[in-house]
């Protein structure tokens, strides 16, 4: 198939680098978003998100012409939508957004074009898209009425990066390719091998839909093994740092670092998707959910009583004069992404409950929006480190472990990353 104008609907962690390495191929892309500083970002050369060279990669194809955003969908060859797909109460899979984008698209489409979800989601999303353009689209056909020979293919392919490396694994990384039909499937992959290094494997689209959903839940068990076993061996007085690396030393053992809680907006989201779907079969996926989901409760615990023995060491001064420092609060390290993150969580309770100030430290941000930016103060590490009476490490972001942990002395430490141990 010949492609020669590519739509990204939603210019967010995901759709921007998409939309950046099409037009890096020489292709023209126009961006779709709802946000319009978003889009008059793009529209500069620069960006509204932090991710590695993404800056000079956007720059350049802005400058050559090749890249523009907007906020209302436009024709083009192929369309790839990149919203969000959160939960809603009871852990229900949200599609509102990947509805609006598509009835956003519907208008624009045309005989021969190519619709593409790649937001991850439940079993079954990408049918309820090809559905909505559908109802929307009378006078098209689609492939789940008239198969091959629909007039507009249809395909789910999920995004598969690591934030922070998204451009460079975007281009090696093996794509999953689900089409609604083989047809489907065969335009997807002419589409993403204009830059795709990797090997682009060809399925259906609800195994493409389970492929994605899988693998992080798979992330999430096992970092569940890691979060558990830190609790257990607190309560027995072992260090978990060291316990780690020597079971780690057995040559078929592999136990990842616990942390406070997992966030991101994979992660501590997706697994939800198959336990809404499967709430009786997918036991051990719901209990490490649920374990992951308990870690910050037990890590405010955990300031609770370094505060609790700051006072007494130091018994004329009340828990108002007790200085909270966060370290940390996005969701990964070296990263700015909040969404989901259990570090802002944290942090943001910690605030509501305790009687003195409690400090942020973040340094791959420069602002906190509301509701968090009304409990926490942003300081500098270097402020922190000299103000504080307890410091809370959430994050092991770089910054934070070139700390020399003797610059801490006579503070309240609580360290869920085990860099200062």
């Amino acid at each position: 198939m010949n492609f020669k104008t590519v739509s990204v609907i939603g210019l967010g962690y995901i759709g921007l680098p998409t939309a950046a390495v099409f037009a890096s191929r020489k292709l023209n892309v126009v961006g779709v978003d709802v946000n319009q500083n978003a889009v008059d970002t793009i529209n500069q050369g620069k960006i509204h998100i932090i991710e590695p060279d993404l800056d000079m990669v956007v720059h350049a194809a802005v400058t050559e012409g090749y890249l523009r955003a907007v906020t209302k969908p436009e024709p083009a060859d192929a369309f790839l939508i990149a919203v969000p797909t959160p939960f809603k109460d009871g852990h229900q899979p949200d599609l509102s957004y990947i509805e609006s984008a598509s009835r956003s698209i519907a208008s624009v489409l045309k005989k021969g074009d190519l619709v593409i979800l790649e937001s991850t989601s439940p079993v079954g999303a990408t049918e309820k898209m090809a559905a909505w353009l559908a109802e929307a689209r009378p006078d098209l056909t689609f492939p789940e009425t008239h198969g091959e020979e629909s007039d507009i293919r249809v395909a789910h392919c999920p995004e598969r990066v690591l934030p922070g490396h998204v451009l460079r694994e975007l281009v090696q990384n093996d794509r999953v390719i689900g089409g609604i039909t083989p047809k489907c499937s065969a335009a997807a992959a002419a589409l993403y091998s204009v830059f795709v290094q990797g090997e682009c494997v060809i399925t259906n689209a609800r195994t493409a839909e389970m492929c994605k959903l899988t693998e992080n839940s798979f992330r999430d068990v096992n970092i569940a093994f890691a979060n558990e076993l830190s609790i257990i061996c607190d309560s027995q007085g072992i260090d978990v740092w060291d316990l780690i690396k020597l079971a780690n030393r057995h040559p078929r053992v592999n136990i990842l670092q616990p942390g406070p809680g997992v966030g991101g907006h994979c992660i501590a989201v997706d697994p939800w998707f198959i336990v809404s779907a499967a709430p009786e079969q997918a036991r051990l996926i719901r209990t490490a959910r649920e374990v992951n989901d308990e870690k910050p409760k037990w890590v405010i615990e955990k300031v609770k009583l370094a505060v609790a023995n700051y006072l007494e060491a130091n018994s004329k001064k009340s828990a108002r004069d007790v200085t909270i420092a966060c370290f940390g609060l996005s969701f990964k390290p070296d990263i700015d992404d909040l969404r989901e993150s259990p570090a802002l969580a944290i942090a943001c309770e910690i605030a509501r409950t305790h009687a003195g100030l409690v400090w942020g430290v973040e340094p791959n941000i420069m602002a906190l929006k509301a509701p968090a930016s009304d409990l926490l103060i942003l300081k500098t590490l270097e402020d922190a480190i000299e103000g504080a009476d307890v410091i809370l490490l959430l994050v092991d972001h770089q910054e934070f472990k070139n700390i020399s942990p003797q610059a801490m002395f006579h503070k309240g430490i609580v360290d869920t990353r085990g860099i200062w141990t």
